[in-house]
């Protein structure tokens, strides 16, 4: 009876000492950075993930791992859903406009994980947070030099600058696009935009051939908006002579002399803001859509690169004044949902 009584009490300890210790959900101080790509020879990732390491590395007990995706957009919902269905992360960190909708689908089964999406937009999901940078004023300052640039090598002919894209996407055609027109046409109305669709994030060969065609055709600038693609349009340039904007920074150290000017975004600073406050406790930015401009430092340009201090003084002096101006608001590209 004794002994009945003595392995009852034991095994009673143990359950209610397995139960204590029963974890209530993900640990709150382990991120996961998921990539939708690959890191390397991404700037925006490259980015994304150094903020989060940052931010991790500052707060006691936090840990992060980074998730690589893939170029394959059909396999990111499954690749995130493996991610938080392994309840490690309590929070996921990534930076793409089609992730918010991924995590939508997945927040309700998985009510203890919570979400951080740069470079996109949604809002009103609890357990999603967004920043959305304001592109159209990176398109606007590419534009601005992409125009005094083509007006300076060839003043008597009709202006046209070209856009080579992987894809059509909502911040490409309300965004980026918008605000690269707005930039040609604040050097001169006349000017025409030539655009050409890749088909895909990292098919260079394809890149180079589309931006082949369009310096052949007489174009003198291109920006591409062509993730490792874009590779393609920077060795077409340097094939023929000819010039290409970049966005995101990193552009310069693809060719000295081609790349001659980067808008920037200060990805790196705001993931390490946002994903700190959350590591310390502020659930506040949850369900809010945030966007981010040239006013409050996270747009910018690079004006380091070999390419750009090789234009003449006046090119670059104008492009100063209307950097200036933009981050004073003029013109005002400011916009509260999107």
């Amino acid at each position: 009876m004794k002994r009945s009584i003595l392995v009852l009490s034991i095994a009673t300890i143990a359950l209610l000492s397995s139960c204590a210790k029963a974890p209530d959900g993900p640990d709150p101080l382990s991120v996961a950075v998921f990539v939708p790509g690959v890191t390397s020879g991404s700037p925006i990732y490259e980015m994304l993930v150094a903020g989060a390491r940052k931010a991790v590395a500052e707060t006691p007990g936090a840990s992060v791992k980074v998730v690589e995706a893939g170029y394959d957009q059909s396999t990111w919902l499954d690749a995130l859903r493996d991610t938080v269905a392994s309840g490690e992360f309590g929070i996921v960190v990534s930076s793409n406009p089609s992730l918010p909708e991924l995590c939508a689908k997945l927040s309700p089964d998985y009510p203890g994980v919570r979400f951080i999406v740069a470079d996109a937009y949604l809002a009103g999901n609890p357990a999603i947070h967004t920043i959305l940078f304001n592109q159209k004023e990176q398109g606007y300052i590419v534009g601005y030099l992409a125009g005094l640039v083509t007006k300076a090598n060839k003043p008597l002919a009709v202006p046209v600058a070209g856009l080579v894209a992987a894809q059509r996407y909502p911040t490409l055609d309300r965004l980026i696009r918008p605000g690269f027109e707005a930039g040609l046409k604040a050097v001169d109305p006349a000017f025409t935009l030539e655009f050409r669709e890749v088909g895909n994030w990292y098919d260079s060969a394809k890149a180079a051939e589309l931006a082949g065609a369009l310096y052949g055709a007489g174009v003198e600038v291109i920006l591409p908006i062509a993730g490792s693609g874009g590779q393609g349009v920077v060795a077409a340039a340097r094939e023929r002579g000819k010039s290409v904007v970049w966005f995101d920074g990193a552009g310069y150290a693809l060719d000295p002399a081609a790349v001659i000017g980067c808008a920037t975004i200060a990805q790196d600073k705001l993931v390490y803001e946002r994903l700190k406050a959350a590591l310390g406790g502020d659930t506040l930015k949850y369900g809010k859509a945030d966007i981010v401009s040239a006013r409050d430092g996270y747009v910018g340009f690079d004006p380091e690169g070999a390419g750009y201090k090789a234009l003449p003084e006046s090119i670059r002096s104008a492009l100063d004044v209307a950097v200036s101006e933009l981050e004073k608001g003029n013109p005002d590209f400011s916009f509260s949902t999107f």
